[in-house]
């Protein structure tokens, strides 16, 4: 796989194709990389080019060991599509991939044809959810991941086990290969992210949001937020049954969707 240095970091990242089509550029979730978006491309990759790459710490990508935030995400993020010689896409982001996606369009709003919101927020962190967020990024750096910590996280965004076992056993496996420090920095660049929300109605691009109706992690109602507060958004799907990484557990209910979107984004 495709590896290119940018930024400082040895940015992995998959393209379907070099060509003319028009570009969805996928950003993940915290703890994932870029195969959780395999269904979406798969749907798309025969109309759309279709890229993805991994955020510092995750994945295949090789990551400095610095500190940095999520203005550094959609640098490197621009600095790809640069690379791949991608003037402007529709940026989809799913949850962390989402907060990075919302200033992208504030930052290089003139690179952004449009937006796939999934699973994210356009606001702070509450308190409550801060603190629990808080002692997992210190439980993992200084214990580790720990059984009982992953399979907490992997049922907040995967869903019960009884329900989705496969991605579970797909998943745990690369969390386990995390380190603390990583953890560390990848959760700080969360937890200390901006307060954009009076800054979202200058984002003018159309929007496609997206949620789980069952994701406890982040509940529906941060997406109803995004729907009212954006200005030029399109539809809310509410992906039913479905828990935070809904766009992969359940990609029959936003693929449809996702491509109708794109066909008017780019008519």
């Amino acid at each position: 796989m495709p590896k290119v240095q940018v930024n400082g970091q040895g940015l992995h990242y998959t393209d379907t194709a070099q060509s003319e089509k028009d570009a969805i550029v996928f950003l993940h979730g915290f703890l994932m990389d870029g195969r959780m978006f395999e269904p979406q491309i798969e749907h798309l990759r025969e109309n759309y080019r279709c890229i993805t790459f991994d955020a510092r710490v995750f994945g295949q990508t090789d990551w400095d060991g610095e500190a940095f935030d999520l203005y550094d995400t959609a640098a490197d993020c621009i600095a790809l599509m640069d690379h791949l010689g991608i003037e402007r896409a529709v940026i989809a982001g799913m949850s962390q991939g989402g907060y990075a996606a919302l200033r992208i369009a504030l930052r290089y709003p003139e690179r952004v044809a449009g937006l796939v919101l999934m699973s994210t927020s356009g606001q702070v962190d509450p308190e409550m959810a801060r603190g629990m967020y808080l002692e997992t990024r210190d439980t993992w750096a200084q214990a580790g991941p720990v059984q009982p910590l992953i399979e907490g996280l992997a049922g907040a965004l995967l869903g019960p086990k009884e329900k989705a076992e496969a991605f579970w056993d797909t998943w745990l496996p690369r969390w386990k290969e995390y380190p603390g420090e990583g953890i560390l920095h990848g959760m700080n660049n969360l937890l200390d992210r901006d307060d954009i929300e009076d800054k979202l109605g200058e984002i003018t691009q159309p929007v496609l949001v997206s949620h789980g109706t069952e994701d406890m992690g982040m509940p529906i109602s941060n997406g109803e937020f995004l729907f009212e507060a954006l200005p030029n958004t399109t539809e809310l799907v509410r992906i039913e049954g479905a828990a935070h990484t809904a766009n992969m557990t359940h990609p029959e209910q936003l693929n449809g969707k996702l491509e109708a979107f794109l066909q008017s984004v780019y008519e």
